[in-house]
């Protein structure tokens, strides 16, 4: 009996299985790259955004590199997610020096893979650094609406889906919408409740439970809550127990400025003052974070506190671009 199975579809499969078999990249080579992509984004909260860059550039064209190369569908897969893994961080890096435009390509970039590898996680991602760009800018309207997106986007339970509705906490605090910020805490402590902390709980895109206290203090600190200092008070001493940076020193310096907010808001500047100087002194407030020292200054020069001049002389030397902090304020 002849066959009526089209002759096309046979070379088509004999071409398909081609593809899948022939690769000129081991499995112990992917396996390094996707280790490397994990000491990465562990690395980015300790070291300098100018020191990480150079490295997220290096492994990303590796990356590129071996998908021009012959991989199997397999591992076209698995390099994808990587690529797409190291543009958003280096976009994310990208935002941390203030370099915007190459920041915008890059998040482009890493959607565009994600979307390739069927990856909402990482357009997730994508669309929650866009938000906390936008926020750093002071759209604060935008960054609602993209931190809206991210969690529909983002896999439920996802570290991502997590971190956007603390986004979203973060942008109604700006807005000045306590209610609305109150609630936006409330999800992200129900989405927290039974979280296991991650092997690597540094890692820039695994949600480590212990960092909801952390954004807690700062979207309360923002949204002039009152019960922002006790909670700024403990996260910082779970930080830097020893007033010595900690391990973590770029996360102490913003506990610092959260503190110092919340207590120029409740009266107690000088204190204020001293946390500022500390987190300036520290050289750990990258330049995306910089309005966050200069609303800080801002506040505190308000207040008419005479150790305001300290804060200001200390901004001015430390500024990016030695501008002065205010030219750096959202809003």
């Amino acid at each position: 009996m002849a066959s009526s199975v089209d002759p096309r579809f046979g070379v088509a499969l004999r071409e398909l299985r081609a593809r899948v078999a022939a690769s000129d990249v081991s499995g112990e080579v992917l396996d390094r790259i996707e280790q490397g992509v994990d000491d990465l984004a562990s690395s980015y909260p300790t070291l300098a955004p100018v020191d990480l860059l150079p490295l997220v550039r290096r492994h990303l064209a590796v990356v590129r590199r071996l998908l021009d190369g012959r991989v199997t569908l397999a591992q076209q897969r698995r390099l994808l997610v990587a690529g797409a893994w190291l543009a958003v961080l280096r976009a994310t890096v990208h935002i941390d020096l203030r370099q915007r435009v190459a920041a915008a390509a890059h998040l482009r970039a890493a959607r565009d893979l994600a979307e390739h590898a069927e990856h909402g996680e990482i357009q997730a991602w994508c669309l929650e650094t866009r938000a906390w760009d936008v926020l750093t800018q002071g759209d604060y309207r935008r960054a609602l609406d993209l931190s809206n997106q991210a969690q529909r986007v983002a896999p439920k339970g996802s570290s991502a889906r997590i971190q956007a509705t603390a986004q979203e906490a973060r942008a109604w605090a700006r807005m000045g919408e306590v209610g609305a910020t109150r609630r936006a805490l409330d999800r992200v402590e129900r989405l927290t409740a039974n979280l296991p902390v991650p092997e690597r709980a540094e890692h820039h895109y695994r949600y480590d439970p212990a960092k909801a206290a952390a954004y807690t203090a700062t979207t309360l600190a923002w949204a002039g809550d009152p019960g922002a200092e006790q909670v700024a008070r403990a996260v910082l001493a779970d930080l830097d127990p020893h007033g010595t940076g900690g391990a973590r020193p770029r996360r102490s310096a913003s506990a610092r400025l959260d503190l110092g907010l919340a207590l120029v808001a409740a009266g107690q500047p000088d204190e204020a003052v001293a946390l500022g100087v500390q987190a300036v002194a520290s050289g750990r407030v990258v330049p995306s974070n910089w309005w966050r020292a200069a609303e800080l200054l801002t506040k505190v020069e308000q207040s008419g506190a005479p150790e305001a001049a300290t804060l200001r002389d200390l901004c001015v030397e430390y500024a990016p671009g030695r501008r002065l902090p205010a030219d750096s304020k959202p809003g």
